[in-house]
């Protein structure tokens, strides 16, 4: 008599050989959903969940004369994808009589070029295509059509903190 090795007669019960097809399917069935789960993660949620706004201390402002900008540097974080950056970076500073701060991105919105204060013109000027700012940011003359950028600010004492960076409307004030 001859056996037929590949009748898979289901009333022999359990087998070896089924018991160990019954576990490959398995351990393929969890890696898969394991490593498919991870993978849905990484597409649907953000590298870094947007939660509270992060605020930067930018420095002491208790020295800093009203109606004369500084320009102050400071150092801030910055996510690229899953690595996380610590650069160098300066802010126009501003303070009025009544102890208003405000904070000036370092580039002229016209192509970002880097924007500095004159003291006996008493306003910013854009060496490369002569744009100029009040010292309130607002765009005096030049080929600039928006505001100069400002950061959110707020004190704690006589220390500074920026946050976000928002972008000033078109037009001229």
């Amino acid at each position: 008599m001859e056996q037929n090795y590949l009748n898979n007669d289901s009333s022999q019960g359990p087998t070896r050989r089924r018991f160990f097809v019954g576990a490959i399917y398995g351990l393929t069935a969890l890696i898969g959903s394991v490593l498919g789960g991870h993978a849905l993660l990484y597409l649907l949620i953000p590298a870094r969940m947007r939660g509270d706004q992060e605020w930067v201390e930018v420095g002491d402002i208790s020295k800093l004369a009203p109606g004369v900008p500084e320009e102050m540097t400071f150092r801030r974080n910055r996510v690229d994808g899953w690595k996380v950056i610590s650069e160098k970076t300066t802010v126009w500073v501003t303070r009025s009589q009544n102890n208003q701060v405000t904070a000036f991105a370092p580039q002229c919105t016209h192509l970002g070029c880097a924007y500095h204060w004159e003291d006996n013109k008493n306003e910013f000027v854009c060496p490369c295509h002569n744009s100029i700012f009040s010292i309130d940011g607002s765009v005096v003359d030049g080929p600039a059509t928006r505001s100069l950028d400002r950061y959110d600010t707020k004190l704690q004492g006589d220390k500074l903190l920026v946050g976000r960076l928002r972008q000033t409307s078109a037009g001229r004030v």
